[in-house]
């Protein structure tokens, strides 16, 4: 690991929260893909088994920042561990209702609350923030390794998932995701020395949601049609695959893409580049735009692994850049509710571009789904260059989860690291 890596490590603790918020974070990956294939192989109902996974995902968009509010109130271990319990359990009866043929309704409900699942990867970012608050060269290449882990998580999370399903028994794929997330949040909340400290409510008087921050309001929108990218993207490529014959490339296909966006974290962590993070921010979303197009030119799965693979070059340095974004615009005490409204713009713009997609490719085809790919991704890009401006401006009321005066921490941070 380069040394800049293994500086971050130095801080107690640190090797410990990284490790257990890896095992916790699989299940991000691995529980909708794993709900899917389930589902497929007990009934072949491939419907059902979409309208499961989005309702799971509709239902943690709203009910993660919720979660984490209230982390941000009384503490991670508080607040994580009855709502893993309820979302293990909650998934533990999903998969018996399906082994048992219960009525549908039964596995909705169960979808639906197994939405309080914890955002994991907000509450380790959070970690890191209390650490390296004052030291931005770290907690650049800290946020980048957090990138580079959420890559990994969903470059083997649905092949594992996928995997045990087919190969083992139709649950085993989300019994093991769910296995996953409570021993991961065991081993995150037992740390109780890198916990940042609870505000609670009475401390700061009547509180009210880290989105009335104008900056993190933009940050969102853009990261709705964002998800819009990466759901269109999942759902083309599969259609692409099979029309090609060889569907079950898809999942190495998307690997690639992953892959890209995994090594271009890793040496975006190695770089302290010099410019306002707002400006590089609105970059990475253009560029991310603009790599696009080259998907609906793709003729075979070669072009479109190559494709896949430039435009997830864009994707880490983006995601690392809006955390130091965030970081500047939501005040402290509710920073983990700030991180985790981005999960919920992504996982929002997933489920509609997924939706959309679908509809256009049983329409006109799987490369027509690439449409909606460009469609968002101008979305994104527009959204981002209409709200510049509220990004380039000190963020106002309480005090920010870093400190600055005059200009914003974000464009601070961008004259000091990359």
């Amino acid at each position: 690991m380069p040394s800049p890596y293994r500086a971050i490590f130095a801080a107690p603790g640190t090797l410990g929260f990284s490790a257990a918020g890896l095992i916790g974070r699989l299940p991000i990956s691995m529980v909708g893909v794993g709900i899917l294939t389930m589902i497929s192989e007990i009934t072949g109902r491939y419907a059902m088994a979409s309208a499961l996974t989005g309702t799971l995902a509709l239902a943690a968009a709203f009910i993660g920042p919720q979660v984490s509010r209230l982390v941000d109130q009384y503490g991670q271990r508080r607040v994580l561990r009855p709502a893993t319990l309820i979302c293990v359990a909650s998934v533990a009866v999903l998969l018996a209702a399906a082994a048992n043929g219960w009525p549908d309704w039964t596995l909705f409900v169960c979808a639906a609350v197994a939405g309080c699942v914890p955002s994991v990867g907000s509450m380790v970012r959070a970690r890191w923030t209390v650490i390296y608050r004052d030291s931005p060269r770290e907690l650049h290449t800290a946020y980048s390794f957090e990138s580079v882990v959420d890559e990994v998580c969903f470059i083997f999370g649905p092949i594992i998932a996928i995997g045990l399903s087919t190969t083992w028994f139709p649950e085993a794929g989300p019994l093991i995701a769910a296995l996953c997330l409570l021993v991961g949040v065991w081993l995150l909340t037992a740390q109780r020395a890198t916990e940042p400290e609870p505000h609670p409510r009475e401390e700061h008087g009547e509180r009210t949601s880290a989105l009335r921050s104008p900056g993190l309001q933009v940050l969102t929108a853009t990261f709705v049609a964002t998800g819009a990218i990466f759901g269109s993207i999942d759902v083309s490529t599969l259609a692409f695959a099979e029309e090609q014959g060889h569907k079950s490339a898809a999942s190495l296909v998307l690997a690639v893409w992953a892959f890209g966006s995994c090594l271009a974290g890793i040496v975006f962590g190695l770089l302290h580049l010099k410019g306002k993070s707002e400006r590089r921010w609105v970059l990475g979303v253009c560029a991310m735009a603009v790599s696009m197009i080259p998907l609906l030119l793709a003729g075979n799965l070669p072009f479109l692994a190559v494709a896949l693979f430039v435009s997830g070059l864009a994707i880490a340095p983006t995601m690392i850049t809006t955390m130091a974004l965030i970081e500047a615009h939501v005040p402290r005490a509710k920073l983990t509710e700030g991180m985790t409204w981005i999960s919920t713009g992504l996982a929002v713009g997933v489920a509609v571009g997924s939706s959309v997609t679908g509809l256009v490719i049983d329409a006109s085809g799987a490369r027509s789904g690439y449409v909606v790919s460009i469609s968002s991704g101008v979305a994104a890009a527009a959204v981002a260059f209409a709200g510049y401006r509220r990004l380039s401006k000190p963020a106002q009321g309480e005090e920010p989860a870093t400190d600055g005066d005059g200009d914003s921490k974000a464009a601070q941070q961008g004259d000091r690291v990359a």
